[in-house]
């Protein structure tokens, strides 16, 4: 039998594995557990930290304050002071050729543009010129006299060219419409202007290549020389009107130049353009006006011999207490103190006016003038000094015999008014608002056949100068009706006027030309002659 207690080596070496077996899976048991613990110690670490960010304090955030922009406007520009020149320097212009093809006049009501530049400005003068300084304007190389329509402070010949004339037309109710017919009327005088610068009153359709025909005019009154000067003057202040000269570069330049040399042809030794004071009152005004646009040196002579002779033919008021001041008003020939003609006289008071604005010497033509419309008006209107001033009504005479205060046909308010304009008085006058008020309630004309040329050229100018509520009402009324009667796109007849279907006045079978004419200075009425400012309302001074 074996002894239990003796040693086995098999046993032993099994036991020694086992142990070690053991040992090893401790080892194991507690590499596993330790590694559990450094596990689960790194995760809840990660847990609190996670925790912490979620639900914890955040950390404050630095933010800027708003930033409040405001819009700084640049510096004004600083004006640059106007360059002194010699009246002779020539203002090069880019040449604008009268090749366009005439677009229907539409767009009535759609103001001309307004927006502010330096020559849109509402200065007294247009800024951006070289030429405005101190009171006078110039154009080209002529000047504008600062002594407005009336006597007032404005250019007297208003804003005729670039950004001051757009302005004047916004500011005052001319439309894209006015405009357009404007300048298709100047066209159509040009078409019709003879080869040696005459507007021939019944020839003047052979003058046009196109087709249909316009109908031949005819010297209503007077001989066909006075006529032809006459329409010849009238046409010219249509191109001035609209700032087109003889000197400067235009489209019209050539067309205008003909014309003035035509005047200059025919005038006499004595200085008359014309046989008769009424078309020599009409060519003297367009000679002047032509000197005082352009300072044209050859034009000097013959606008003052012009003048002199609307002076030599000025009646002698009989009633003058100081003959120094005796000047009274014309007749279509000789002085002739027992005939006043307010027809003529207007004509020729307009004359001595330009000549005052070009500097020429007008005697005391002007002073008399004053005489000549204080006494007509009072001796038309006996109750003068009792007129309402918003209410009341005055008239004006055709003729006036200065001997007796007698006078005939008060129905010339249109000529007073304008008269009323030249000589002085402004807005705010009784003599001026009294024979507005007659205009606008009896010549305010409905349509075209109610249109009397002649009386809506004088009213035009007149209550442009009045401004206000009748100058609205007017201009509203007659600016649409003038645009809508021209002719359009009818060959000869495109851009005129007729006559025949017109309110017929004395006169107004001359013709085409007239038509045309009166119309077209109507239509400048914006920008022809500055409007003056209101006065003090003085009774009948």
């Amino acid at each position: 039998m074996t002894d239990p207690n003796l040693e086995n080596p098999d046993q032993e070496n099994l036991d020694e594995e086992l142990l070690e077996e053991g040992e090893q899976e401790d080892q194991e048991s507690n590499l596993g557990w330790t590694g559990w613990l450094i596990s689960g110690g790194i995760h809840a670490i990660l847990l609190i930290i996670l925790i912490y960010y979620v639900i914890g304090p955040k950390p404050e955030i630095f933010e800027p304050p708003a930033t409040r922009v405001a819009n700084i406007p640049p510096p004004p520009k600083e004006q640059e002071k106007p360059k002194e020149r010699s009246l002779e320097t020539k203002v090069e212009i880019n040449v604008v050729k009268d090749t366009e093809t005439p677009s229907p006049i539409t767009a009535l009501d759609l103001p001309i543009e307004t927006a502010q530049r330096d020559e849109d400005s509402d200065s007294p003068q247009p800024k951006g010129r070289e030429e405005a300084v101190a009171d006078s304007e110039m154009v080209g190389s002529g000047a504008f006299m600062a002594i407005g329509a009336g006597g007032g402070s404005s250019g007297m010949f208003g804003f005729r060219n670039g950004g001051g004339r757009k302005r004047a037309i916004g500011q005052h109710g001319g439309s894209r419409g006015s405009e357009s017919a404007v300048e298709a009327g100047l066209r159509w005088l040009k078409k019709h202007q003879s080869p040696n610068g005459v507007w021939d009153v019944v020839n003047y359709p052979m003058n046009c290549t196109e087709d249909p025909k316009c109908e031949p005019g005819h010297a209503s009154h007077g001989p066909k020389e006075g006529a032809d000067i006459a329409m010849t003057g009238y046409a010219l202040l249509c191109f001035l009107g609209a700032g087109y000269d003889h000197k400067t570069a235009n489209k019209f330049r050539d067309t205008v130049k003909r014309g003035v040399e035509y005047l200059v042809s025919v005038q006499k030794a004595d200085g008359r353009v014309g046989p008769r004071n009424y078309e020599n009152g009409v060519a003297v005004m367009a000679l002047c006006e032509t000197y005082a646009m352009t300072n044209d040196a050859d034009l000097k002579d013959p606008a003052q011999k012009g003048i002199n002779s609307v002076l030599a033919c000025q009646s002698e008021d009989p009633k003058a207490v100081d003959k120094a001041y005796s000047k009274f008003a014309w007749d279509y020939g000789a002085p002739n103190v027992a005939r006043n003609d307010s027809s003529v006289s207007g004509w020729n008071v307009m004359a001595l006016k330009s000549g005052l604005a070009a500097g020429l010497d007008v005697g005391q033509g002007i002073e008399g003038s004053k005489n000549w419309l204080k006494r007509t008006w009072k001796a038309a209107n006996p109750d003068w000094a009792t007129l309402d001033i918003y209410k009341g009504e005055s008239k004006f005479p055709y003729t006036m015999d200065a001997t007796t205060d007698k006078t005939a046909h008060e129905n010339l308010a249109c000529v007073g008014l304008v008269a009323c304009v030249f000589l002085g008085h402004q807005a705010g006058d009784v003599m001026l608002e009294t024979m507005a008020n007659w205009v606008m309630k009896h010549q305010t004309p409905g349509s075209w056949a109610d249109m009397a040329t002649y009386y809506n050229y004088y009213n035009t100018l007149g209550i442009f100068q009045l401004g206000g509520e009748k100058w609205k009402k007017w201009n509203d009324t007659v600016r649409d009706l003038l645009v809508n009667a021209q002719r359009k796109g009818e060959g000869c007849f495109d851009g005129s006027w007729n006559f025949a279907d017109s309110k017929p006045w004395p006169g107004s079978d001359t013709g085409r030309i007239l038509s045309t004419c009166y119309t077209i200075l109507s239509l400048e009425v914006y920008y022809r002659y500055a409007q003056v400012s209101k006065g003090a309302g003085k009774k009948g001074k």
